[in-house]
């Protein structure tokens, strides 16, 4: 298989190892151990049925699902779903702006707010890459996921693990409050409603004409999903794995110094060693610049989608820093920024995920590729789910 082929699941999955998967899986790590390991791996078998899904919506009908939103939906209805859309990816590109910050301040000592602006202007450059070719875009984030499971690898290495905890992680349970809410935040930052507009507008050119290609290509696209998938949930898990392993590494060690990823950096040099620690900042920096680029791309699809008019990438770029420069500069700390929203990508899942669900199992957009009722019923488990998850939380925290 060639490696182009890959291209745009893999521009997907790099949107699933962002710096709010640090976040979320490192302070799952850090508080609870192994126990939410579970959640990472079914968050994961959820990405990979509803990229699939999104990369089939594209593949068979040759238009996004944002498009395809506008042309079903009353005017009133697009343009809610274009502003929550929007907000979404705004939240996502924080994530991504401050995680890559934060990294840079780990290396090098920048300061967050100059931070921001050089991971903004670096994702800007790496997004022109699809300018001269989308092929160089996708080998660019490609490398950047590679970068991040070589520095993740070397750290859990590094940090040692329990393997019959890791296997006890597998099973269901939800220990407390911040269990749920650590939870929603993995589900956000796994199940990220960017991407499954994105995704969907990825697929080349338009509907294949005849259906041995169209087969062919879903064939395809099937096997890429899975593969692409499976490496973001090794990643994944990885953080969790490490982070948890340093827990339990020596006396409190995690615990001692908080869920703050700035803090995680200095535990990881403290028992790991140096090397360990500058592999985990340059995977959380090669993270950040990989991901701002994609949800830049995502913002671009969204925009013409719902609303058929495209953006310069400087002026999307410009927008999303003034929200990421704002939190940095009043103070908030950086990891509970990261944390937040990816929460709110949750509660944005839905409404991505539903429209998804209901065109791809409908023969007018989809004719003899719709959904077969197994995938539809699995793709609704997971909306109800989340959804489910999303009330829960609300109500545990209203109590």
């Amino acid at each position: 298989m060639r490696l182009g082929v890959l291209g745009p699941a893999f521009i997907a999955a790099v949107a699933y190892v962002d710096p709010g998967n640090f976040a979320t899986n490192f302070s799952a790590g850090a508080r609870h151990g192994y126990l939410l390991l579970w959640v990472i791996v079914a968050a994961n078998v959820f990405g990979m049925i509803v990229q699939y899904l999104s990369v089939k919506l594209g593949t068979v009908t040759g238009r996004s699902l944002p498009e395809l939103i506008r042309d079903t939906a009353p005017p009133w209805v697009t343009l809610g779903m274009w502003l929550q859309a929007e907000f979404i990816a705004i939240a996502t590109d924080l994530a991504e702006l401050i995680g890559g910050a934060l990294a840079l301040n780990m290396l090098v000592g920048m300061p967050m707010p100059a931070g921001v602006l050089a991971i903004g202007a670096v994702g800007l450059l790496v997004l022109m890459l699809s300018g001269t070719g989308r092929r160089r875009f996708e080998y660019a984030v490609i490398g950047f996921l590679a970068v991040i499971l070589i520095g993740l690898g070397y750290g859990l290495v590094s940090a040692g693990m329990s393997v019959p905890d890791a296997a006890a992680g597998l099973v269901p349970r939800l220990p407390d409050e911040s269990a749920v809410v650590l939870s929603a935040g993995i589900l956000g930052a796994t199940l990220m409603p960017h991407v499954v507009y994105l995704h969907s507008g990825l697929p080349e050119a338009a509907t294949p004409t005849e259906a041995p290609e169209t087969a062919r290509a879903l064939r395809r696209h099937r096997v890429n999903v899975v593969v692409a998938m499976t490496a973001a949930g090794v990643i994944n898990a990885a953080m969790l794995l490490m982070s948890a392993g340093l827990r339990i590494g020596g006396p409190d060690a995690v615990r001692a110094g908080g869920e703050d990823l700035g803090r995680i950096f200095r535990v990881i040099e403290s028992i790991s060693g140096p090397a360990a620690a500058i592999a985990f900042a340059v995977a959380l920096l090669a993270s950040g610049l990989a991901s701002t680029s994609v949800g830049t791309f995502a913002g671009q699809v969204i925009m013409d989608g719902f609303l058929h008019r495209r953006i310069h990438p400087a002026i999307l770029r410009g927008v999303t820093l003034v929200p990421a420069m704002a939190l940095v500069v009043a103070g908030m700390n950086a990891t509970d920024a990261l944390v937040l929203s990816q929460v709110v990508l949750s509660f944005g899942i839905p409404f991505a995920v539903i429209p998804l669900v209901w065109i791809t199992a409908r023969r007018r957009h989809m004719g003899a590729y719709r959904n077969a009722w197994a995938l539809t019923a699995a793709a609704v488990v997971i909306a109800v789910g989340v959804i489910a998850l999303n009330a829960y939380l609300v109500a545990t925290l209203l109590d």
